[in-house]
């Protein structure tokens, strides 16, 4: 999967209220064991320990969307490397529903308000998703990227 840039000066209007009870909001430092929970139920215990990075920045650099006091949602941005976005990812019953565009345009322009003018998505899975939702582009001989040297568990 390759990496995207983005720039971070031509993002899209922060979304609107939601009428379906999800919040987008920065995670709370005292958020780290239930988010980190939520990400390793759902998605893996490596991308738990990339987001346990954001909650060491000041400020957290974890975005968490939340419906009736339970986490449906999260994305990272300074996590894995400088300027770069990721992980991110949405509980299965919940996508399709505008839930990762919030999450990842909030990152984005907490990235921005970092002072970067690009950002990085690091191995893009969804690629089309980046490009019509932030007008990502493809770096080119960006595969494989930083995660060329994963350690295997097993």
């Amino acid at each position: 999967m390759p990496d995207l840039l983005v720039n971070l000066l031509k993002l899209p209007s922060p979304e609107p209220s939601r009428d379906d009870g999800v919040t987008i909001r920065r995670a709370q430092p005292f958020e780290i064991t239930p988010v980190r929970q939520f990400i390793e139920k759902n998605f893996s215990v490596a991308w738990a320990d990339e987001v346990s990075v954001g909650f060491a920045n000041k400020p957290v650099t974890v975005f968490i969307a939340t419906q009736d006091q339970r986490i449906v949602g999260f994305a990272g941005y300074e996590c894995t490397r400088k300027a770069f976005f990721g992980p991110t990812g949405v509980d299965e019953s919940k996508r399709g529903r505008g839930i990762g565009k919030g999450l990842l345009i909030a990152a984005l322009r907490g990235l921005r308000e970092l002072g970067y003018v690009y950002g990085i998505i690091g191995a893009a899975g969804p690629v089309e998703f980046y490009q019509e939702t932030v007008g990502a582009i493809v770096i080119p001989d960006s595969e494989p990227g930083i995660y060329t040297d994963l350690l295997r568990t097993q």
